[in-house]
């Protein structure tokens, strides 16, 4: 079978598999319907990723249908894939916290991901995609971990919210905020990016004046992964208030202790997503308040993969998301 694979930095090709007959017990035979291509797809392609060992068939953001029964399981039915291959026996797995397992391993970083027609995967880590087409399953992974910063941060109708960094993390966790009844306010260095998400989120949220608001934001989500603005988000940040990182970078982030303490603040992390974030992504989306049509800015086959994800990883400006179709 064909698959998609960076065989180097700056090297994408279809490459010929064998196609698995078998999955190993406890997993489930699947046929990739769709996958999202996601910034770490592209950070892969440019070398960027610090925990890669190339060659890699990318692609994390599946939707798939169940090739053989099993597991509990039937075959045909269309299921969203949780990524995540945690350990199961760490301390974060046993206190049900998978999502940051101590030996975590995600497809398409760690091991060999779904840009191709088949792969195996653990049966607890499929979720029922319910009345989702398979585009619309193939975005719930990005989308989840928007659901899951914001359900870090306890925002709620009282809560003001600041977005830092409109790429699709941003904008999911803008989305998951907005529809926690927080007043959103988006940021982003890019005028592209921030007419993206305003077109996807609606009117009711609202770019960032020059002037930042004197009393703050009682959360404010980093989705950037850059550090100088990691660092500026520190100041956006209302007495009380949360900072939550929901983008990760490979470095130090500093602050100023002082302003921190007086304002007595909270930083947190957000990694990946959790089986109820899937849960409140699919459930958003039965419920008709997620626009698919809208967060899908471009449809590919896997044979134009090659063309598009050079340019992709060149300038995603306008972009939300592109999907590969491989069999919906």
């Amino acid at each position: 079978m064909a698959c998609g694979s960076c065989d180097a930095p700056g090297r994408f090709a279809l490459v010929e598999r064998p196609v698995p007959e078998a999955a190993p017990d406890g997993w489930v035979l699947l046929d990739i319907a769709a996958v999202g291509l996601c910034g770490t797809d592209y950070h892969i392609y440019q070398g960027k990723h610090p925990f890669l060992a190339y060659p890699r068939v990318i692609g994390h953001e599946l939707s798939a249908r169940v090739a053989e029964s099993a597991g509990g399981w039937n075959a045909g039915q269309l299921v969203v894939v949780n990524p995540y291959i945690a350990c199961g026996a760490c301390r974060p797995c046993r206190l049900g916290r998978p999502n940051c397992c101590e030996r975590l391993e995600v497809l398409g970083v760690h091991r060999d991901g779904g840009l191709c027609r088949r792969i195996a995967v653990p049966a607890q880590n499929l979720y029922p995609a319910g009345g989702l087409s398979p585009i619309a399953a193939s975005m719930v992974e990005f989308l989840a971990i928007g659901a899951h910063a914001v359900a870090r941060s306890s925002v709620d109708e009282s809560k003001t919210v600041l977005v830092v960094g409109m790429g699709p993390i941003g904008i999911g966790t803008a989305l998951f905020a907005k529809l926690g009844g927080a007043s959103v306010t988006l940021h982003d260095t890019s005028p592209e990016r921030l007419e993206a998400a305003m077109r996807v989120l609606g009117a009711d949220v609202r770019p960032l004046e020059q002037e930042i608001p004197a009393e703050g934001f009682d959360a404010v989500f980093d989705a950037t992964g850059n550090i100088g603005a990691m660092e500026k988000s520190f100041s956006y940040v209302a007495h009380g208030g949360s900072l939550i990182f929901v983008g990760v970078i490979t470095g130090r982030v500093s602050f100023d202790d002082a302003a921190f303490h007086k304002r007595e603040m909270r930083v947190l992390a957000s990694r990946n997503a959790l089986k109820a974030d899937f849960e409140t992504v699919i459930d958003a989306f039965e419920r008709g308040l997620i626009d698919d049509t809208a967060l899908c800015s471009e449809v590919l086959t896997l044979g134009e993969v090659a063309t598009r994800l050079p340019e992709l990883a060149a300038d995603r400006s306008a972009l939300v998301k592109a999907v590969v179709a491989i069999d919906i």
